[in-house]
């Protein structure tokens, strides 16, 4: 019984990370923390 219960709360987890995952990718936040992995990268390397 204690198995089924895990696994159910692994999947709720799951599911709501996942949502979170496509909201935040519908409110352009992709695009908002690709940029600032680029500007950081480009600030390590002295370009930017």
């Amino acid at each position: 019984m204690a198995r089924i219960r895990d696994l159910a709360v692994r999947l709720a987890i799951m599911a709501a990370a996942v949502l979170m995952v496509v909201i935040g990718i519908r409110n352009g936040e992709a695009r908002t923390v690709f940029e600032k992995a680029v500007n950081i990268c480009l600030e390590c390397i002295g370009i930017g």
